[in-house]
């Protein structure tokens, strides 16, 4: 498919956190045809350092399509002949300079000041971002969704919906998901993201656009990012190496000097080097805070949605574990709930890369 970023504007958003936002601009794609009564729609979600691109192509020579174009298209689960797909950035996107990403967050200009935000940028939380959503698809004379689905935080923002808008979504598919509330051990995992960030001197308590930005301290956030979305079998066969060519220098033995090191290294620091170049710091921590404070246990007993939770086994960012707890918690206030563990190696990243393997369980719960 060959698909087209479109904008939504909100003239005025009231977050959760009491703070207005004016001006609120966010990217959206759609594929396929809304049908007479508004009611073939599924929204998809996004992942923390994902956007809206979730399946297809701008142009036929870009080298990849969108992160789930192994389900999303004519034929495919997510079925573009039957269903109207809709994906949008959210609030605050982690890389506000990619082409094609649309967001307001910490470097956008405040139209109060005529600035960037910076620090003044307010919290946001996964409550927002679907507030948004909802104000995208009402905009769209989406009148019901036949179920919202997403990977990693945007199986967060799935979850939200069923609990904030009850009526209004028949089924949730959460993809590599954490539970009904942020767990300690995500919590405080997501914390070391932000703090590496926050210790760069160029941070500058986020009053850093038109200077040096904190790319090294958004560069290590990212390679700590990377290594907890990989499973230890995965960067095993991606980087396994032996003798010298193990060494970062062939010529040096890092057992000798501190000034050599490994050729992983070297692998993680120019992936996370080219992705710090797109992201923006204030933005991170935003999303951060974001997954932190998720948590709708205490809304359970509003939700009538459907559920199906697809953990990847070897995940050791979002623990299948999670998933199996926030089943559990549904099924007990009566809620129709199916887990489908996917069998990988790959880790967290098997819910974006691997997702077709999980095609036919996901098929069949859109026709349940």
């Amino acid at each position: 498919m060959i698909v087209h970023k479109r904008t939504f504007r909100i003239p005025e958003l009231m977050l959760q956190s009491g703070r207005k936002l004016r001006d609120v601009e966010i990217g959206y794609e759609a594929y396929g045809t809304l049908d007479a009564a508004g009611t073939n729609a599924i929204l998809v979600t996004h992942y923390f350092s994902g956007n809206s691109h979730a399946a297809g192509r701008y142009r036929e020579a870009d080298p990849e399509p969108g992160y789930w174009d192994s389900i999303i298209g004519p034929g495919k689960p997510l079925d573009t002949d039957r269903f109207f797909v809709v994906s949008s950035d959210v609030l605050s996107n982690l890389n506000p300079k990619l082409d094609h990403v649309v967001t307001t967050g910490p470097a956008s200009i405040d139209p109060d000041t005529g600035r960037p935000y910076a620090s003044q940028f307010p919290i946001v939380q996964i409550g927002d971002f679907v507030e948004v959503q909802k104000r995208l698809c009402d905009s769209l004379g989406i009148k019901h969704l036949h179920a919202v689905a997403g990977p990693s935080m945007g199986a967060l923002q799935a979850i939200e919906w069923a609990a904030r808008f009850p009526d209004f979504v028949d089924r949730v598919i959460a993809v590599i998901s954490g539970s009904l509330s942020a767990d300690p051990f995500l919590i405080s995992m997501v914390e070391t993201w932000r703090a590496v960030v926050e210790i760069d001197p160029n941070f500058n308590g986020g009053e850093y656009y038109g200077q040096r930005e904190p790319l090294d301290g958004l560069k290590e956030s990212l390679k700590l990012i990377t290594l907890t979305a990989l499973h230890p079998q995965n960067m095993s066969r991606l980087f396994s190496t032996k003798g010298k060519s193990r060494w970062l220098d062939r010529e040096v033995d890092p057992a000798t000097t501190l000034a050599n090191g490994f050729a992983i290294d070297r692998a993680l620091e120019e992936m996370a080097i080219e992705r710090a170049s797109l992201a923006d710091a204030n933005s991170l921590i935003r999303l951060v805070k974001a997954v932190q404070l998720f948590d709708v246990r205490d809304r359970v007993s509003r939700m009538r949605a459907k559920f199906l939770f697809v953990p990847v086994s070897t995940d050791v960012m979002m623990f299948p574990e999670y998933a199996h707890r926030g089943a559990q918690d549904l099924k007990a206030a009566g809620l129709d709930v199916e887990v489908h563990v996917m069998e990988s190696d790959g880790g967290h990243l098997d819910g974006l890369g691997q997702i077709w393997k999980a095609a036919d369980a996901i098929r069949r719960f859109l026709r349940s």
